[in-house]
């Protein structure tokens, strides 16, 4: 069982409701297995380790950090190299006006003081881009005030998608990252692989462009009624939106 985190299965607000903690807990008491699969750092995992009693695992930073909720500790890692990330930033700044950039590290982050911050990071304060770029990184976002998300992928991808995975999460100008050929999928098949679990058995919930690669790689596919048309598109199924607790409605009829 394999579900992204927000606008997935937390709420907008970012909580954990109840009835959706329940349902987590039914997966490994019935012998399941359940994996967290996310865009978030491990940073920003702290309230729903808590809030499922550190159950699972967690795929972190869109399949560059595998983190153990029960351990709250980085376990694997696939990092993008300092000069390919010096590229990247360089390539995408010569051709892309009014880019800010920020990156996750395993443990910590850095960004640009034009980088717009919000939520946990809002009081942080801003670094030059040579620190931002001096040491490998989990994820490389790039921050745009005015394109639309879909419209900056894909002039990423265009201009430097031979050097790394460029996906989004966001409604807004947002492009996150990966070292090239990461992503949630292939963090999600090799964790499987591991533990002897086809993807013909795998259910996959997912909101966002992100989540694409997992849920074409899962067995069984799940988007939340609120999803990106994208993703939409792409499932086997639809279930009701992430304020209803459509992930946990599902759980429940396969675990009864």
């Amino acid at each position: 069982m394999a579900t992204d985190l927000d606008g997935t299965a937390l709420r907008t607000d970012g909580t954990v409701s109840p009835r959706t903690a329940s349902a987590f807990a039914k997966v490994e008491e019935y012998g399941g297995m359940l994996v967290f699969v996310t865009g978030r750092p491990p940073r920003w995992m702290g309230g729903v380790a808590g809030a499922v009693r550190h159950r699972g695992l967690a795929i972190c930073a869109n399949g560059a950090l595998i983190y153990d909720l029960h351990t709250e500790r980085i376990v694997e890692s696939h990092l993008i190299t300092v000069d390919v990330l010096r590229e990247v930033v360089a390539q995408l700044r010569a051709n892309v006006s009014d880019l800010a950039f920020s990156v996750e590290y395993e443990v910590g982050f850095a960004h640009e003081s034009d980088f717009l911050l919000g939520g946990l990071d809002k009081h942080t304060r801003g670094v030059c881009v040579d620190s931002v770029t001096a040491r490998p990184c989990a994820k490389l976002l790039a921050l745009h005030p005015g394109m639309d998300p879909d419209e900056l992928q894909d002039t990423v991808h265009r201009l430097v998608g031979h050097l790394v995975t460029a996906t989004h999460s966001s409604r807004k100008g947002l492009i996150e990252m990966s070292a090239q050929g990461v992503t949630k999928a292939t963090a999600l098949a090799a964790l499987a692989g591991q533990h002897e679990i086809r993807a013909s058995e795998s259910v996959a919930f997912g909101d966002m462009p992100n989540d694409l690669p997992m849920l074409s790689w899962a067995g069984t596919s799940y988007a939340v009624a609120n999803a990106h048309p994208d993703v939409l598109a792409a499932v086997d199924h639809v279930t009701a939106a992430n304020d209803e607790d459509g992930v946990a409605q599902v759980i429940e009829r396969l675990y009864r």
